[in-house]
């Protein structure tokens, strides 16, 4: 546990000065900016409702490793979509958390993008 502390504060500190002037990014402002990864169509303005989709797809990417999601494939726009393989067990908020943070630095360090 003290380890995925230590990993997700460097996480986050390298993200904060690479996206946000230094200002510290919190957990769903990153699963966002995987999400942006994963459409893969470079940063933009996005819509409100686009900012919701890609929270979505930011958070299907990280809990498919998990098994309880599957990749579907692209819409005619290039938005990916995703399908719940497995029910999410019930977690506390406090688990919740953990679990997103777990993934988050396994999804960065896996593309290379974090020096973990």
């Amino acid at each position: 546990m003290e380890e995925l502390k230590e990993k997700w504060d460097r996480l986050v500190a390298q993200l904060s000065d690479r996206f946000a002037d230094g200002d510290e990014m919190d957990v769903p402002a990153i699963v966002f900016l995987v999400g942006v990864n994963e459409l893969g169509q470079g940063y933009r303005r996005f819509k409100k409702d686009e900012k919701v989709d890609l929270m979505h797809i930011g958070l299907c990417q990280l809990l498919s490793r998990y098994g309880y999601y599957e990749f579907e494939g692209e819409d005619e726009e290039g938005w990916p979509h995703w399908k719940a393989t497995e029910k999410l067990p019930q977690l506390s908020p406090g688990q919740q958390n953990i679990l997103v943070k777990e993934a988050l630095v396994l999804y960065f360090e896996e593309r290379g993008d974090f020096i973990g």
